[in-house]
C-alpha cells in the first residue's frame, strides 16, 4: 500500500504544486515613458549561506548574481545591452525589479536559490506596446520549441486596397508583407521559418525555437486601419516534454490509474 501512496503524493506534487514546471505567467504594458516589473522569489529576508541567480532567455544568460553570506549583489547585461541600466535588485528578499521594460525584454527568466535548499522558479514575461493614444488588440500565445504556429489576422480575404505588415520585437523588424517575406532581424532567426497566406495574411513560423519569444505586431492597412500585437512564449526542451504529454491526456490518466490503485489498496 505504501508504495502507491508515495508514488500517489509524487505524480499530484508533480502536476499541482510545481511553479518551475509551468512557470509563473507575467503580463505588463510597454508605458509611454517604460513601466516596471518586479519578480519577486517569494521570501522575506536571505538567509546567511543563501545565493541567488537570475537568467534569461534560451541561452541562460547570467544577469543578476546575488551572494548574501559575501554581501555581493550583481547585474549583467547581455551582448545587445537591453538590460543596461534596467536591472534593480533587493538585497533583502533577491526580487529582480526591470525598469522602463519593452517589448524586448520579454523572455523567460529564471531565478535559482542555493542554501540549505535548492529551489528555482520561472518567469515568463510578457510586455504589451502601446501604439497611438490606444493599445491594440493582444492575444498571448505559447507553443512548443519545433512547433509550427500560425499568428491569425482573423480576416478571410483581404480586399484589393488592404495591405498587411508583420512586425517583431522592440525594434519593430519588418519580417513579412502582404505576398513578401523580408527577414530584417540582424541575426537571421526567421530565415527560412515563415509562411504567409495570401489570402487572408496569417503568419505561420515554422519549426519555432525559444529565439522566436516576444512580440509580433500586425498592421492592416486600407479602407480601415487596424493592428494588433501577439505575445509569443516558446517552452523549450523539458517543458516540451512535459506540454506534450498533457496535452494527449497522458498525464490525466497517470494519475487516474496511480489514485485508482491508492483506492484499491486501502
Amino acid at each position: 500500500m505504501y508504495p502507491y501512496f508515495t508514488l500517489c503524493s509524487y505524480v499530484l506534487q508533480l502536476v499541482f504544486y510545481s511553479p518551475g514546471v509551468f512557470g509563473e505567467s507575467v503580463s505588463v504594458m510597454e508605458g509611454h515613458y517604460g513601466d516596471s516589473v518586479t519578480l519577486k522569489t517569494n521570501v522575506t529576508e536571505l538567509h546567511g549561506d543563501e545565493d541567488i541567480t537570475w537568467k534569461y532567455g534560451a541561452e541562460k544568460s547570467l544577469i543578476v548574481k546575488i551572494s548574501n553570506e559575501k554581501q555581493i549583489f550583481s547585474t549583467f547585461d547581455i551582448l545587445d545591452g537591453r538590460f543596461r541600466d534596467r536591472l534593480k535588485v533587493d538585497h533583502q528578499t533577491g526580487s529582480l525589479t526591470i525598469t522602463n521594460i519593452t517589448t524586448q525584454h520579454a523572455g523567460i527568466y529564471e531565478q535559482q536559490k542555493r542554501g540549505a535548499k535548492l529551489s528555482s522558479k520561472t518567469f515568463n514575461v510578457s510586455v504589451y506596446g502601446v501604439f497611438g493614444a490606444e493599445t491594440n488588440e493582444i492575444q498571448s500565445v505559447s507553443v512548443m520549441e519545433g512547433d509550427s504556429v500560425t499568428l491569425k489576422t482573423n480576416v478571410t480575404e483581404l480586399h484589393e486596397d488592404d495591405e498587411i505588415a508583420w512586425k517583431y520585437g522592440a525594434e519593430k523588424s519588418l519580417i513579412a508583407k502582404i505576398f513578401s517575406i523580408s527577414d530584417d532581424c540582424p541575426d537571421g532567426r526567421f530565415r527560412d521559418k515563415l509562411k504567409l497566406d495570401n489570402q487572408t495574411g496569417s503568419l505561420t513560423i515554422t519549426n519555432i525555437t525559444t529565439q522566436h519569444t516576444g512580440a509580433y505586431q500586425l498592421q492592416i492597412s486600407g479602407v480601415k486601419l487596424s493592428s494588433k500585437t501577439f505575445s509569443v512564449s516558446v517552452f523549450g526542451e523539458w517543458r516540451s516534454l512535459f506540454f506534450k504529454l498533457s496535452s494527449y491526456d497522458l498525464i490525466k490518466t497517470l494519475i487516474l490509474i496511480v489514485l485508482s490503485k491508492c483506492v484499491f489498496e486501502l
